[in-house]
């Protein structure tokens, strides 16, 4: 699995906004704290308001909040708003990719990659992310040094 640099700050930002509470957090204040580019976040805190996750209050006390609470937001929510479906092969959906003769099984490795993915990026909260207090599943998987190498 590979993840954009978009969806990289997506995730650090909202980690940041669900650690924040209810208070507004400025671009600038979530772009120092994670060191990313301010301009670059606006825009993709611009399609996570369009996805309905987080609002904009405007004024001197302005700035982001989540638009949920943080248990309700998954990591597979924030990855959508950003950068669309979990998993595509060339652009499709893996149920529309058919291949043919020795290379026909692909399919079925793909959606079951989508699965294993969707298992584990839907399960995990901003909750828990931003209190490290992560579901055992994952933390089990993270802890095997075969998943490091």
């Amino acid at each position: 699995m590979r993840l954009s640099a978009r969806v990289d700050y997506a995730l650090r930002a909202a980690a940041e906004l669900a650690a924040a509470g209810d208070g507004p957090t400025t671009v600038g204040e979530l772009a120092k704290e994670q060191d990313m580019p301010p301009k670059y976040l606006e825009n993709i805190l611009l399609q996570m308001r369009r996805a309905g996750l987080v609002r904009g209050q405007r004024g001197p006390e302005g700035g982001y909040v989540l638009a949920r609470p943080p248990a309700e937001i998954s990591l597979a929510d924030v990855i959508r708003a950003v950068d669309g479906p979990l998993a595509n092969v060339r652009g499709e959906r893996p149920e529309h990719v058919g291949y043919r003769g020795p290379a026909e099984s692909l399919q079925q490795v793909w959606i079951a990659l989508r699965a294993s993915e969707r298992a584990i990026l839907e399960e995990v909260t901003l909750e828990n992310v931003a209190t490290g207090a992560l579901p055992e599943r994952v933390r089990s998987l993270s802890a095997d040094p075969a998943a490091w190498g």
